[in-house]
């Protein structure tokens, strides 16, 4: 036997279903839908949290939490990151940081943690910094500067 003698078994394939076509169709004159009814109209559909008079299990859950609109997310960086990643005397912004895969992108919000030691000093300019870590940015002989956070989107 070669593939070109492989034939589908006999009923494997049958005409699609013609719904709504009338009474030669085959499947009556409510195509299969019954008589009136949420069910037999054109485009019905349940919606998927229906569950008849029962109330839905999405209501019954308790629902928490608070999702504020105005949230700012904060990224954060430890000076052991900044040792490791920038020579000394380097320029550290938001764009050299983004740059380097430390933070998700140059327009956010950007704090310095004073975890790790800054054994070469460095420019540092963030919109936040923690005491330590601004403390140990001097000590080093950087300077951490801050920067003023971009106005939200849609602002003018």
């Amino acid at each position: 036997m070669t593939l070109s003698e492989l034939a589908r078994p006999k009923g494997a394939t049958h005409a699609k279903k013609r719904c709504g076509l009338g009474r030669r169709s085959g499947h009556g004159k409510t195509s299969g839908h019954g008589q009136k009814g949420q069910r037999g109209r054109s485009g019905h559909g349940i919606h998927p949290l229906m569950e008849g008079g029962q109330m839905p299990l999405v209501f019954r859950i308790p629902k928490r939490g608070f999702t504020h609109v105005k949230a700012v997310t904060v990224e954060v960086v430890n000076l052991r990151a900044l040792a490791a990643r920038f020579a000394a005397g380097a320029v550290v912004d938001p764009a050299a940081l983004a740059a380097r895969g430390l933070i998700r992108g140059a327009g956010r919000v950007v704090k310095i943690l004073g975890d790790g030691a800054l054994p070469h000093p460095l420019i540092v300019k963030a919109h936040r910094f923690s005491k330590t870590a601004a403390a140990r940015i001097t000590e080093a002989g950087g300077q951490a500067q801050t920067v003023s956070p971009a106005p939200p989107a849609g602002a003018a």
